[in-house]
């Protein structure tokens, strides 16, 4: 599964680069809201952390035209490659600008999605990647780990060239679910992604090797 992460905390990102395979970090308004940050402060900071994985920046326009526009103004600004990616919500004028975007050479990661049908219709629009939100989806009474089943099926079903980038999450094992059903990727909060990764069980394995193997490693290095 590709991991990414779904926040704008440099300081956070420079951390997790340090030691997690990430491949990409994911933005939106309310994430930039949250780290204080302006867009044209920030951006070129995450892609110079990020490299060649993938960077994707949320479009604000609610016009097809003016997505376009927009999206097409954020690659040149910050002088970004084919690994940037426009997000756009899925709308009638998001659906109608992924398909010029597409046209134009632009990567396109399909947002805010809640339904199967939604995320169809934007691989058939030209998404590369469709993110489907699941805590949000579990918080109406919903099945968020049934909606990316669904879509990871259709995009098998149908051939799609299009990844599920499944989002919004509140706990490990909603995580740990999404990838037993076949997300191709995930995009995580920092701390969500520290989780992953720690069980006391390992500390305590850890902790007793260094005992054990103190008197016994007498190789100098």
């Amino acid at each position: 599964m590709i991991y990414m992460a779904d926040t704008a905390d440099l300081s956070a990102l420079k951390a997790l680069y340090d030691f997690f395979p990430l491949e990409g970090v994911t933005t939106n308004p309310t994430i930039l809201k949250q780290s204080g940050m302006k867009l044209s402060q920030v951006v070129d900071d995450i892609a110079k952390i990020v490299g060649d994985g993938t960077l994707h920046v949320q479009m604000m326009s609610t016009n097809s035209d003016d997505i376009v526009r927009e999206a097409k103004k954020y690659k040149s600004y910050f002088g970004l490659g084919d690994n940037y990616h426009a997000k756009i919500p899925v709308f009638p004028e998001g659906f109608k600008a992924m398909r010029i975007l597409k046209d134009s050479g632009i990567r396109v990661t399909a947002t805010a999605i809640f339904t199967q049908q939604q995320a169809l219709v934007a691989a058939k629009a030209g998404a590369d990647f469709v993110a489907p939100y699941v805590s949000r989806l579990d918080n109406i009474s919903s099945h968020g780990i049934e909606v990316v089943r669904d879509i990871v099926r259709n995009m098998v079903e149908y051939k799609l060239d299009t990844k599920v980038l499944a989002a919004s999450f509140k706990t490990v094992d909603q995580i740990h679910r999404v990838s037993m059903n076949g997300s191709h990727s995930a995009t995580i909060g920092p701390d969500l992604l520290m989780q992953l990764i720690t069980h006391p069980m390992t500390d305590i394995s850890v902790n007793q090797f260094l005992k054990d193997g103190a008197e016994f490693y007498d190789i100098a290095f």
